[in-house]
């Protein structure tokens, strides 16, 4: 059996729109109205301008679509990428008498027990030029960055300064230029942290450090508020489904269930329409009430009667 419903985000359509579209018997039509609902306008469809106009208007008859259709948003500008330094301009930097570079470049020697190269200078300068990161903040990066490579690799061992570079480009994205931002920063990354071996339990995954991507996931689901049950579930539907751990899997289901505001276990046991049992952290959760089950079975033989006696009509 060909599959019709697929994992991830759920767009719903208003049964009187639907009802419409139907009226209308126009596939183009349908395709514009799902192009509008899923992405606000019609950039992508790639029609001319006529059968745009055709469809639109047949939209427009039914009350369907607005009169006028917004513009595109501009594609976002691209970052600047940042100036090739030469060794002169480094060297001019720690010669700036009033400049809080130099004290800089020696801090940041202290903290990684070495010298600075003069690639590792260039990249210093980058944060501190470039991205105009206080000297303040760029010694908190390095020493969230230290602390980091420091967990993941053991004592002793310290990061590169391309490493810390790619980390204040982040950091730049995010507006953290002043002290009080970087503590913010530096709180939610180590809150973060430890909700990542949270969830590595919660996925029967032994410690390990996490690529980016599963970074992100576990970021994704943590700022979507779910609890460690409804994260337990969603996995073990995950592993029912596809055999064993699927990140993408999982993440359309907890985008589900977050489109539909369901974060707890509680609230998805009575909002998912999956009445399937799930065991949650070890421990198996009881099975709907006799009664629920019973009401289902005649809803679905129902259902089943009606779809029969509808074939049977029109096969007559």
């Amino acid at each position: 059996m060909s599959q019709t419903f697929f994992p991830g985000q759920v767009l719903a359509i208003a049964a009187q729109a639907a009802d419409r579209l139907l009226k209308l018997g126009s596939g183009d039509a349908a395709l514009l109205y799902l192009q509008l609902l899923r992405h606000g306008s019609a950039e992508g469809l790639k029609w001319t301008d006529p059968r745009l106009q055709a469809a639109l208007d047949q939209l427009r008859a039914q009350g369907l679509a607005p009169d006028r259709l917004p513009a595109p948003e501009p594609p976002p500008a691209p970052e600047a990428p940042p100036p090739e330094y030469a060794t002169e301009d480094i060297t001019q930097a720690l010669a700036e008498e009033r400049s809080t570079f130099p004290a800089l470049v020696g801090e940041v020697e202290r903290r990684l027990g070495k010298r600075l190269s003069t690639a590792d200078l260039k990249n210093l300068y980058t944060l501190y030029d470039h991205l105009a990161l206080p000297a303040e903040v760029i010694l908190m990066l390095v020493g969230w960055c230290i602390d980091e490579t420091a967990r993941k690799y053991g004592p002793g061992r310290k990061p590169f300064l391309s490493q810390i570079k790619k980390e204040g480009f982040s950091w730049a994205r995010l507006g953290v230029d002043t002290m009080e931002r970087a503590e913010e920063r530096i709180a939610a990354l180590t809150r973060l942290r430890g909700r990542e071996s949270e969830v590595l339990r919660l996925l029967d995954i032994s410690p390990r450090p996490l690529v980016q991507r599963e970074k992100d996931y576990i970021a994704a689901w943590d700022g979507m508020g779910f609890d460690d049950e409804a994260i337990r579930m969603a996995y073990e539907r995950t592993v029912l489904k596809k055999q064993s751990m699927d990140w993408g899997y999982m993440n359309g289901i907890l985008r589900r269930w977050h489109e539909k505001g369901l974060h707890t276990a509680a609230a998805v046991r009575t909002g998912d329409r999956d009445p399937r049992p799930v065991r949650a952290g070890g421990v198996q959760k009881a099975a709907p009430p006799p009664a629920d089950q019973e009401r289902r079975a005649r809803e679905d033989m129902e259902r089943l009667r009606r779809l029969m006696e509808q074939m049977k009509q029109e096969g007559n």
